[in-house]
């Protein structure tokens, strides 16, 4: 996909001529126009000179850009040019407006004006014709970029405004001459007459005030983008480098891979790099939002745009240029807002037939009411001048996009990237949620979890187990060892190491036999208690893996590991549920495992011991049946993540998953997947908003202008006050946007169920609730679930021995009669199945 820089764009019909001229060129297989960010992306095997060539054709101005390469693109593109420019219009214009209007003030009460006007109507109209004339020569880009887009057959709002205002003011001047003619011949009544006729006003207020909605809408359009400016001014300008035992420092875009930089408090870091000395606290609140800064290592890694708060650090670089996280979270945030949603497809299609359809209404309008009016051609003209001014269709092409740049800003600021506003738009309509287990809903790190010793101590175990495991390369034994060192444990120096693939380690300390593994093996060692075997059953539902340590043919107790939740995940599962959505784990790894971790965070349904193309197909059974958003760190969840509606990558996940996510979440914490959901629904909501005030802003606006309701109500609409109405059209639905600033994603209390009635209906169909007899403790309890998550198609059984009560969900059909055998094999009795 290549981006341009497009010019000359003033309104929707403006975007949507560029779109279709470039589209007809041959190679091109897809292009987006943006009238926000003054941007198209262009996708296909045609040339840039072919496509600019196009844009040139159609009356506008094309570049291509990133010609040259940037550490990080310059704020420049984004700066606010228009508004001073139109500002300066404004104020120029309001300067001769104001004797205008001073002289309307004579006509309609009488206010004092020097002797030469005292009864001299004609003087009066030539001040009149001089001040507009003045007006439209300030304002002559309106004519200009107007009647070129008739030349062409493009009219856009230009064209509105340049043909109301031009109707207005050749007409007045044509009843200028002949109030004229009719002073000459003393023919008072006539002179006054024509008088009635002038719309000099009306043309110079038309241009005055639709500069000034242009000005506003201006300014409100700048302030969207602020979130990308902002982006764009936190990588610093200069780095400090080490070269040849040197510090000197060099512009940023001349750091190299590898180089090694140096850091000072208080300074931000200028790429991306791993610590090779020193240690610090950085703030990195300004790509992932979190305020809290992070400690900082030799070896840790640290990105371009954070501060460095406390200590020096010399770093090598590893990530220069477009390269560094930075660079491309502003490619994602610019490219989110250079693309389309979906939804704007309406507004496009309505933008490109809309200023010629106006036209034709307009030109209807004057014909019926010089029938219906009896000739009366000034009646007629104002009727047809307020059609043409008080039509909008910028709030139409600028209801979607200044929704979705202001929406992935925001998000940009909480960490959370949405890639296109196609992304934006869907994740807000996701009816299913699949979570894979390791690294998204656990930390993906194997933790300690329980010391239990055997006749010693806690502190003893460890550093027995500590002593063996500091040999191994298993993600277990490092799990050991790292709950040591964090303890400060001791450890002995052991001999004859021998690692027993699938069984366990053994060696020697002080002539003593040393050894650790699964039960089945040190089993074979030594003897083991059936209390023992029992917690270690215990802790295997738990889906932790316990360990056993003897020595010198003795059992010193067991040591219990696990990939540890999140401490985020289960609060994450419960909003997602709150919103309506099904929460599904997929995971690779065994079944028992993954219902323990099921059962601690609630998810609705576990599908366990799924290879990657199995959760790729997984993905797509569930899109048979609803939206589909796929949650994902690693290599193999790739394909599921292409998969799904929407894919979502974790930010400490690898490049490849966020490569092939449509949203990727800077910080780890599932938490920020129902905030991207409630940021895309504030923003869907936004541009329903925003649409509805376009279309019944244009379909109530339009037939009023027309004169459809004097008949009925005798409403009659000035073309000045038609003018007023068009300028805040388009800067109300720019200002509603704005809004999305204050919407804070994080806060659940205002979530509301979104739920698919057929899905519902599903889901009702594969839950079943058991009633027994005969449970009569904790035991029971568990029993009665082992057996009936052994029954195939059950994925999760909740028993309660106090209620008496089994609700069993079901991944597939599973049969009462099954079900009730289940149980009753255990001893106890179903009196009903609901």
């Amino acid at each position: 996909m290549e981006q341009y820089s497009v010019t000359g764009m003033s309104c929707a019909a403006c975007s949507a001529h560029v779109e279709k001229a470039v589209k007809k060129v041959s190679g091109v297989t897809s292009c987006s126009v943006s009238l926000l960010t003054n941007s198209m992306s262009v996708e296909g095997t045609a040339s840039p000179e072919a496509i600019v060539a196009a844009v040139k054709a159609a009356g506008y101005g094309a570049k291509l850009k990133g010609a040259k390469k940037e550490s990080v693109k310059s704020d420049d593109n984004f700066k606010d040019r228009e508004t001073p420019k139109l500002l300066a219009r404004f104020i120029i214009s309001l300067v001769f407006w104001l004797p205008f209007m001073y002289l309307m003030g004579h006509m309609l009460w009488e206010w004092p004006l020097p002797p030469f006007f005292n009864g001299n109507h004609v003087a009066m109209g030539i001040a009149e014709l001089i001040l507009c004339v003045i007006i439209m020569v300030i304002n002559q880009k309106f004519f200009i970029s107007g009647f070129k887009s008739l030349w062409r057959r493009a009219p856009n709002m230009d064209a509105l405004v340049a043909l109301g205002s031009s109707a207005a003011f050749i007409y007045s001047v044509v009843a200028l001459f002949l109030m004229t003619d009719a002073q000459v011949h003393g023919n008072h009544a006539a002179v006054m007459k024509y008088m009635d006729e002038f719309y000099f006003e009306s043309a110079a207020t038309i241009l005055t005030l639709i500069t000034l909605g242009k000005t506003l809408e201006a300014r409100s359009k700048g302030r969207t983008t602020d979130a990308l400016k902002g982006l764009m001014k936190l990588a610093p300008k200069t780095a400090t480098v080490v070269r040849d035992g040197q510090e000197i420092t060099v512009p940023v875009e001349q750091v190299k891979k590898g180089d090694i930089f140096v850091v000072r408090p208080g300074e931000s870091i200028p790429v991306d790099g791993v610590i090779t000395e020193g240690n610090s606290a950085v703030d990195e609140s300004t790509l992932t939002g979190e305020s809290i800064p992070v400690d900082k290592t030799v070896g840790s890694a640290v990105s371009a745009g954070t501060l460095n708060q406390s200590g020096f650090i010399r770093c090598e670089a590893t990530r220069v240029g477009e390269d560094t996280t930075l660079s491309q979270i502003i490619q994602m945030v610019e490219g989110a807002a250079s693309s389309k949603a979906p939804i704007a497809k309406v507004a496009d299609k309505v933008s490109g037939v809309f200023v010629p359809s106006v036209m034709g209404i307009a030109l209807l309008t004057f014909i019926v009411w010089l029938f219906v009016g009896k000739f009366v051609v000034g009646f007629a003209l104002a009727r047809a001048i307020s059609v043409l001014v008080i039509s909008c269709p910028c709030a139409l092409g600028l209801a979607t996009p200044v929704a979705v740049m202001v929406g992935n800003g925001k998000g940009a600021r909480n960490g959370i990237l949405f890639k296109t506003a196609a992304s934006l738009e869907i994740t807000g309509r996701a009816q299913y949620v699949v979570l894979d287990k390791t690294g998204t809903i656990t930390k993906g790190a194997p933790q300690v979890t329980d010391i239990i010793p055997a006749g010693i101590t806690e502190g003893e175990l460890l550093s027995l187990a500590y002593s063996l495991e500091r040999r191994s390369e298993h993600p277990l034994a490092r799990a050991i060892i790292t709950r040591a060192e964090d303890e400060d444990i001791n450890y002995e120096e052991v001999e004859d190491f021998k690692a027993l693939p699938g069984n366990g380690l053994t060696a020697t300390v002080k002539k003593e036999v040393l050894c650790g593994g699964n039960l089945a093996y040190i089993s074979s060692q030594v003897t083991i208690s059936e209390e023992i075997k029992a917690t270690a059953e215990r802790l295997s539902e738990e889906g932790k893996t316990p360990l056993f340590f003897a020595r010198g043919g003795k059992l010193c107790g067991i040591i219990a590991v696990a990939d540890v939740i999140k401490e985020d995940s289960p609060q994450a599962i419960h909003e997602l549920q709150n919103m309506g959505i099904k929460v599904i784990m997929l995971t690779g790894d065994n079944e028992r495992t993954a219902k323990a971790i099921a059962q601690k965070v609630g998810v609705d349904e576990v599908i366990a011991g799924v290879l990657p193309d199995g959760k790729e197909s997984v993905v797509r059974d569930l899109k048979a049946k609803g939206k589909v958003i796929m949650v994902g760190d690693g290599i193999n969840d790739a394909p599921a993540l292409t998969s799904a509606d929407i894919g979502i990558a974790i930010g400490a996940g690898t490049d490849i998953a966020i490569d092939a996510a449509d949203v990727v979440l800077m910080k780890n914490q599932l938490l920020d997947v129902p905030a991207a959901i409630r940021l895309s629904r504030a923003t869907l909501t936004n541009i329903y908003e925003n649409l509805f005030w376009a279309f019944i802003y244009n379909t109530l606006g339009i037939p009023l202008a027309a004169g459809v309701f004097i008949p009925l109500f005798g409403w009659e609409l000035n073309p000045m006050f038609g003018a007023a109405a068009m300028s805040l059209s388009s800067f109300c639905v720019v200002m509603n946007a704005l809004r999305l600033n204050l919407f804070n994603p994080h806060k659940a209390k205002k979530d509301r169920k979104v739920k698919n009635k057929e899905i519902q209906k599903k889901e009702d169909n594969m839950q079943k609730t058991l009633k027994i007899e005969g449970m009569m403790c904790a035991h029971c309890e568990m029993h009665t679930k082992n057996a009936l998550e052994a029954v195939e198609g059950v994925s999760l059984a909740e028993v309660s021995h106090k209620s008496g009560t089994a609700v069993v969900t079901l991944a597939n059909p599973v049969s009462d009669e099954v079900l009730k055998q289940a149980v009753e094999k255990e001893g106890y009795k179903v009196v009903e199945i609901v």
